[in-house]
């Protein structure tokens, strides 16, 4: 056993015990509070995709993302230096995964293996990170990997202007019957259930508000399958991070017109709306309950790249492991991860409800149906 499986499972056999000294003095039979306890432990390590690997060396962590590099000072191939088993490999769709080398103290290592070639470190002045392998620049394109960084994109018209017209259209016509909408707050569900609702702050895509305030609601079904989730994750240590759940059709409305043509895989068409708008949908991540520190993952959130997609191969080991928790905890209660976005789980029952316009500013504190 590993230490980090260790360290999981010491929580779990303490609560093990404490069950079995509950069940004796209200005179239950121990073998049933045991059966019950092992029941609940084997139900939280059937959620780990594996045990969970160390974080990437620190001296060339920095360096794990995308990269563009010159092929004769043209910049138009794209690879990904990612982490596994502790060590740097170059991904490209060309061939299979190439190991290199980086050295923090000599900034320029041999390859062992084969000889002449070269990998050296370098750091811009702006701070972006890029190294020289065989002559060759490798420049990074990606957004970054702070947690607190954020995508940004320039709309193609100002965001005022988008806001108007989107609050005079009308969302698509629909052909019911739908369910009753019930939306419920998820912040007062549980205090493990946090909060950075990015779209009422300005470090989201478009750099601007787009809610007047900061709350996430979904349909009473999807609220408790996320309640559900939270409870499986708690003994391992996590809480869940809401940064959208239910979103007005107009915000929908918003983002398809303000997003570049080639960017918007990553936005719902309004015309056919978005779970988002039927509050079957969460955008969410992972939190340490420890240190209430929201947890790494491969890309950041709402990051128009291919580091949003789930199976994206790039990351560290420990990142792709986070990521790969998450999904499992919320496809075992009837989630489904997004094909292009690693953050965004929409609900089974997202057929079953209508498009929905109502701003939050309208909807009642802790539960509203409309």
């Amino acid at each position: 056993m590993t230490w980090a499986n260790t360290r999981i499972m010491e929580p779990v056999n303490r609560r093990v015990f404490c069950t079995l000294i509950g069940f004796v003095a209200l005179g239950l039979t121990v073998p049933s509070a045991f059966a019950q306890a092992q029941e609940g432990a084997a139900t939280e390590q059937s959620l780990l995709p594996g045990p969970k690997p160390p974080d990437a060396p620190a001296e060339w962590k920095p360096f794990v993302g995308v990269y563009k590099y010159s092929n004769n000072g043209r910049f138009e191939h794209t690879v990904v230096i990612l982490e596994r088993h502790q060590r740097p490999y170059m991904h490209s769709s060309s061939g299979p995964d190439e190991e290199i080398y980086f050295d923090s103290e000599s900034m320029c290592t041999p390859d062992p293996v084969k000889g002449g070639r070269c990998y050296e470190r370098v750091q811009e002045s702006t701070g972006a990170p890029f190294f020289v392998y065989l002559m060759e620049s490798f420049v990074r394109i990606d957004a970054g990997a702070a947690p607190a960084d954020s995508y940004h994109i320039t709309p193609s018209k100002p965001v005022a202007a988008l806001r108007t017209a989107a609050l005079q259209a009308k969302p698509p016509a629909e052909a019911g019957p739908f369910r009753k909408a019930d939306l419920v707050e998820l912040a007062p569900l549980d205090p493990a259930i946090q909060l950075d609702i990015r779209y009422a702050q300005s470090n989201n895509f478009l750099s601007t508000p787009l809610y007047a305030q900061a709350r996430a609601f979904l349909q009473r079904p999807a609220a408790e399958a996320l309640l559900r989730a939270l409870k499986k994750l708690q003994p391992l240590g996590y809480g869940l991070l809401i940064h959208d759940a239910y979103r007005p059709w107009y915000v929908t409305e918003i983002f398809w017109e303000a997003t570049p043509p080639d960017k918007r895989m990553f936005v719902a068409d309004p015309q056919k709306g978005s779970r988002h708008n039927r509050g079957c949908a969460v955008d969410l991540t992972l939190y340490d309950l420890a240190t209430g520190k929201p947890i790494e993952m491969p890309g950041l959130y709402d990051e128009m790249s291919e580091r949003s997609f789930p199976n994206f191969p790039g990351g560290t080991s420990l990142q792709r492991w986070y990521r790969d928790l998450l999904r499992r905890a919320m496809e075992s209660e009837g989630f489904t991860v997004d094909e292009n976005e690693w953050w965004h789980y929409d609900y089974k029952v997202w057929r079953s409800y209508p498009i929905l316009n109502v701003p939050f500013e309208d909807l009642q504190a802790g539960a509203a149906s409309h």
